[in-house]
């Protein structure tokens, strides 16, 4: 099955035309994508209310891919709010428990910065992530270059299948180091994610400046770029059994729009949206 949606569901105002309060908006989102990012774990770990109340607003195949804690994944550089990493990931874990026992967690995804490079500590560092999130499905996300060069880019996919990783494929401008190439290997036979960043180069590449969220995913995928992205859609499911389709182009507000013309391309139907919200306030 191939689920298609964004990240996070508060900022995509086309989907909300009649102005649906803040606490309808997931209500109203899921009568559109079978599956979103919770981007607000990166930021902090969610207490499990809120997952509990998220996973009571979606449809019972409604799936969730929860971003990892910037803790977890070295860009809260410096001290983080726990006394160790081991208590970290355990509340990281507790925080899962509504999406893990109502079906509904499609994987945790690990996205690392640019300064993660292809080293041995960090390749270590991977390997005890997957030993302290025991089964839960975790996807791993480069954001360094290293791990594609040419001479490692077969032994990082290997490391990937052997370590039981599902591959996050990412779509995003090509700026060096700091971005990796589009490697369309599924790696798990289980699950695939894959994730549109735009190709906004210019944009990519300021990530100090102050506007840098109003630009860094400034991009409107066009119609060829999307046929093109369709087809490989289409071998990969032959690899893999569930792929998510995520569209993270949004500080032009283009995500959902992309994520619909996607979901038109493959001809995909979903039986378990939610109803439309008729809220207006």
């Amino acid at each position: 099955m191939i689920y298609v949606g964004v990240t996070g569901w508060g900022d995509h105002d086309r989907l909300y035309p009649n102005q649906t309060s803040s606490r309808n908006k997931l209500k109203e989102y899921a009568a559109h994508f079978p599956t979103v990012e919770v981007d607000s774990a990166f930021y902090a770990i969610q207490p499990q209310r809120n997952a509990a109340k998220w996973v009571k607003e979606t449809p019972a195949g409604f799936q969730f891919v929860v971003k990892a804690y910037q803790g977890m994944t070295g860009h809260q550089r410096g001290e983080i709010p726990f006394d160790s990493t081991k208590e970290m990931f355990t509340a990281f874990k507790e925080s899962l428990v509504p999406y893990i026992v109502n079906n509904k967690l499609a994987m945790v995804l690990f996205q690392f910065p640019p300064w993660f490079a292809c080293q041995r500590e960090n390749v270590e560092y991977l390997r005890w992530i997957k030993s302290e999130m025991e089964e839960i499905p975790c996807a791993l996300e480069f954001r360094h270059q290293s791990w594609f060069y040419p001479q490692y880019r077969d032994r990082t996919l290997e490391f990937m299948k052997n370590e039981n990783w599902i591959h996050s494929i990412c779509d995003e401008p090509q700026a060096g180091e700091g971005s990796i190439p589009t490697v369309l290997e599924a790696v798990n036979s289980k699950k695939l994610l894959i994730r549109f960043h735009g190709r906004n180069v210019h944009g990519w590449q300021k990530r100090n400046a102050e506007n840098w969220r109003e630009v860094r995913y400034l991009y409107r995928y066009n119609q060829q770029e999307l046929e093109q992205w369709a087809d490989s859609l289409q071998k990969l499911a032959k690899e893999s059994e569930n792929l998510y389709v995520l569209f993270n182009n949004n500080s032009g507000g283009d995500a959902s729009d992309n994520a619909k013309e996607m979901i038109n391309l493959l001809e995909l139907e979903y039986e378990d949206l939610a109803p439309r919200q008729l809220d207006l306030f």
